[in-house]
């Protein structure tokens, strides 16, 4: 939590028993002996992730840090990875006497999802992210049950913010952000749409092999949903902002430093919202480092010195030269492409001269055999051995087949003490840890001038920048360096005397300075008396760097380009107040929305009313299971049809056993109409999912409380909780504008192909499609109000009729994630009733611990919504999951046999 103290001079931020959460899915994470370069998906980033873990949990103020990843008992990976839950000792051993409290400290934490008894690589895991994601809700709303039994007198303690690694974990920390209404934080590490545009330029990959490989698409949707939610984004550096986040649709720097001077100034951002970059680079534990002259002054096998021997790995290594004594140069890295090590043995195999003074140590990971390597590992490590060979290198190049991850530490103090250098040649280095490493052992460094080490060397001055495709260049810095003594002691003294900028606890003082700027969200139904109030700005401590070079005017394409400058353009948003009067029947039409609640604010409290006449929570939790029928029919007879099969398929089972929800695209006033031309009523149904998941009803046998003389009520809680970042007036007008540009640059005289919908309510504006065929895709709509700031969910609805414009994290499966929050819903007991095809957001409905029946042949007609998708459905759907059976139609006899293969019984 966060405390304040306020007088009339300043505001102090005090925190007290924060609960933070991190996420890391892909690899093998624990916290000793970490299998460091096993494969590409277990590097510097899963050492990286612990280390904060760690550090942050001996922070004050922190309570307790779980770090959520994926759990793993699989017989070709060690046991540990199985284990439920690992307590991360702390690295000082002063810490261990401080009272955490029974639950406190930092733990890995890891959920069982994907394949069970099988390790899969990064690539293969987005189809079960859903899975993780509510296993990982179980966990959370357990624990802060019990924080808030232990420190907050049974008041839960929800996470004060989550914070996704990578991609995948991005993806999952957003759709755990949305389902819990806390803060979100993302560290990117590497970027998809970097490495995808590295891949295409190497030339050996057309983009369609590219993405078959590397899933990459999916992996660059993730990493725009990552955005879409996050209130902050911590970087390495600065290039990573300038030239790899930019790439994206939901990030423009220019736009960003803009709207947060319009809300330093109190001015409108009409509905944008830019996440915060924030650079922060990581820490090191400096520690266990031993001190650095005694090394320099003992000879390599002092047998005078017994006391004090040699590490076993230098041996290891010495037993490559014929010249132990000359200085090595030492590389660490994977053979990977992107390292470019085979261009730094080109080199220094082409430089006599540095062949003559050094030595080179590659230290590449562990392996037993090269025919057991990933194909791509394996033809790099080919490609080394056979430079060696080239140039004759034998009895000058060391390339051990194993090391421990301890052993990391003695192999950079064997580097400094022949007096050597410390070279990462890679094309690219998003940050590069282990420069921080090598320089905290007195190494100076050669390192790429590509990202990262740019930053590292201003605040170190320990070394010498190089261009990784200029080979001449990396042999001219390295012999450089290990000829020039002066400039060699220079290197390593400044390094020393400059590492502690990179400590950890630096580092997470910085890290929950950011947190606490970060306006604090939890569950709306929980009571906040705390007091806290923030402003609207995302960082208020911040300068606003060139804010009176800054043009407050938002100029934005609807042509969905970027615009650089402050040029003219045909279609700019040149003012966001006022709209053309060519286009003010449609505007007016848009802005007539059913807002009863709004209007109506005493009847807020009617819904606690009707929890207590109808038992909502105990009503829902009795059920055995749910059936949530969630077909994407227009409201038309064969939807009712439909329903009444599911229904009928459930007549045998025990009375009151089983539930209904509905889950539709459209409003609660079509559902009701249906409803009652079948012979069906509200009460019949646990709860209705409307508009595409942006309103949650329960049915109410009191007319008196219900909305607009309909029976059902409104779950106002679930307005708040999927209310951040919705754009309001300023996206329905813009909405409105691109209506009307298709309408004028598409359409016949007169002729309508977009038009307002009356349907359209607080949090959802909906569009009639006149002729679909005419209106650009989803992707394209969706990049359309992410160049422009705009957070929401783009929803093409009823086989392309309709377009639905929600918040960002609402949907009908984050709808069912609030059912659990809000009400104990127990996921797993839900079964979710899905056609063959459907709305945009079909495939979210799939995944998840709950139970999925596709019934063939049922809403075919909707697959041409996804004509246009950037990956197919097999890069997101576990088809292979127990938890997905195929029903072979909609008849009853095929609905009982699907529900008895998921183990749902008959009565």
């Amino acid at each position: 939590m966060i405390r304040i103290i306020e007088d009339a001079y300043c505001k102090i931020f005090v925190l007290e028993g924060l609960f933070l959460l991190y996420v890391f899915l892909h690899g093998l994470i624990r916290g000793e002996n970490m299998e460091l370069g096993r494969d590409s998906d277990t590097g510097g980033q899963v050492k990286y992730v612990v280390e904060l873990a760690r550090a942050l949990g001996a922070m004050p103020g922190v309570y307790r840090v779980d770090l959520l990843t994926r759990q793993v008992a699989a017989p070709d990976v060690d046991w540990s990875y199985g284990e439920p839950t690992e307590m991360l000792s702390p690295l000082k051993p002063e810490n261990d006497i401080q009272a955490t409290g029974e639950s406190g400290g930092a733990y890995i934490v890891r959920i069982p999802f994907g394949p069970k008894d099988k390790y899969i690589s990064k690539e293969l895991l987005w189809p079960h992210i859903p899975e993780f994601v509510d296993g990982a809700l179980g966990h959370i709303i357990q624990m802060s049950k019990v924080l808030g039994e232990q420190i907050s007198g049974g008041e839960p303690v929800w996470p004060v913010a989550i914070h996704g690694h990578y991609a995948d974990a991005g993806d999952s920390a957003a759709l755990l952000s949305g389902a819990l209404n806390v803060p979100m934080l993302l560290t990117g590490h590497s970027l998809g749409r970097d490495k995808l545009e590295q891949l295409l330029k190497q030339g050996r990959q057309s983009r369609e092999e590219v993405n078959a490989t590397y899933r990459i698409m999916r992996r660059i949707e993730a990493e725009e949903l990552s955005l879409d939610a996050s209130d902050v984004v911590i970087t390495s550096t600065r290039q990573e902002i300038e030239e790899q986040w930019r790439l994206y649709d939901g990030f423009d720097p220019v736009l960003e430093r803009k709207l947060r001077a319009r809300i330093k100034r109190n001015v409108s951002c009409f509905g944008r919202f830019m996440p915060r970059m924030v650079v922060i680079p990581p820490g090191m534990e400096f520690h266990h480092i031993v001190p650095h002259d005694a090394d320099m002054e003992r000879e390599i096998g002092d047998e005078d010195n017994p006391e004090s021997p040699d590490p076993p790995v230098w041996s290891e290594i010495m037993r490559f030269f014929s010249n132990p004594r000359k200085p090595m140069i030492l590389a660490l890295a994977r053979p990977d492409p992107k390292k470019n090590i085979t261009t730094l043995v080109k080199a220094f195999g082409e430089c006599k001269p540095l062949r003559e003074l050094a030595n080179l140590t590659l230290i590449m990971g562990n392996r037993d055999a090269i025919d057991e390597m990933s194909s791509t590992n394996a033809s790099v490590l080919l490609s080394i051995l056979k430079l060696i060979d080239k140039y004759d290198l034998y009895g000058q190049v060391a390339y051990p087949k194993h090391h421990k991850q301890h052993e990391v530490a003695d192999i950079y103090r064997l580097a400094a003490k022949t007096k050597g250098v410390f070279i990462n040649p890679a094309f690219i280095e998003p940050f590069g840890l282990t420069l921080i490493e090598a320089a905290a052992h007195g190494l100076p460094m050669v390192a790429t001038k590509n990202g990262g080490p740019v930053d590292i060397n201003k605040v170190l001055d320990n070394g010498l920048l190089v261009d990784p495709h200029d080979q001449q260049s990396i042999a001219d810095a390295l012999l450089k360096l290990v000829s020039n003594k002066q400039l060699w002691v220079r290197c390593r003294q400044n390094g020393l005397n400059n590492i502690h900028l990179f400590s950890w606890p630096e580092h997470c003082k910085t890290y929950l300075s950011r947190i606490t700027s970060c306006k604090p969200r939890k569950p709306q139904w929980q009571k906040s008396d705390d007091g806290f109030e923030t402003s609207e700005s995302d960082s208020p401590g911040d300068s606003l760097r060139d804010i009176n070079d800054l043009s407050l005017n938002l100029k934005l394409s609807l042509d969905g380009e970027k615009i650089e400058g402050s040029g003219t353009f045909d279609n700019a948003l040149d003012s966001e107040e006022n709209t053309t009067n060519g286009n003010s029947r449609l505007v007016n039409a848009v802005l007539e929305l059913s807002k009863d609640a709004e209007k109506n604010p005493e009847r807020a409290g009617s819904i606690e009313k009707a929890e207590s006449n109808t038992s909502k929570s105990l009503t829902l939790r009795r059920r055995k299971f749910i059936f949530v029928i969630a077909l994407d029919f227009e409201m038309n007879s064969d939807f009712l049809d439909a329903m009444k099969v599911i229904v009928e398929a459930a007549a045998d089972k025990n009375a009151g056993s089983i539930g209904f929800i509905l889950s539709t695209a459209s409003s609660i006033s079509e559902i009701i109409s249906l409803l009652e031309s079948g012979g069906l009523g509200p009460m019949d149904f646990d709860a209705f999912i409307c508009n595409s998941g942006s309103e949650l009803y329960y049915p109410s046998s009191n007319s008196e409380g219900g909305l607009s003389g309909l029976p059902v009520i409104p779950d106002f809680d679930y307005h708040s909780h999927i209310g951040y970042r919705w754009g309001g007036e300023g996206l329905r007008k813009t909405l409105v504008r691109w209506a009307a540009n298709i309408n004028e640059k598409k359409g016949a005289e007169g002729e309508r192909i977009v038009e307002d919908e009356s349907g359209s309510a607080t949090h959802c504006c909906a569009f009639k499609l006149a002729n679909p065929e005419m209106v650009p895709p989803a992707k394209e709509l969706r990049k359309l109000l992410r160049i422009q700031g705009l957070r929401c969910h783009a929803i093409y609805c009823q086989n392309g009729t309709k377009i639905n414009v929600i918040p960002v994290l609402a949907s009908r499966a984050q709808a069912l994630r609030y059912l659990y929050v809000r009400w104990g819903v127990d996921l797993s007991r839900l079964v979710v009733f899905v056609g063959e095809s459907g709305d945009t957001d079909y495939e979210e409905l799939i995944g998840g611990v709950h139970k999925t029946v596709i019934l063939k042949g049922v809403c075919s007609g909707a697959s041409k919504l996804h004509t246009n998708r950037n990956y197919p459905f097999e890069h997101v759907v576990p088809f292979d999951s127990p938890n997905l059976v195929e029903s072979e139609g909609c008849t009853s006899s095929n609905i009982k046999a699907s529900l008895e293969k998921l183990g749902v019984p008959k009565g």
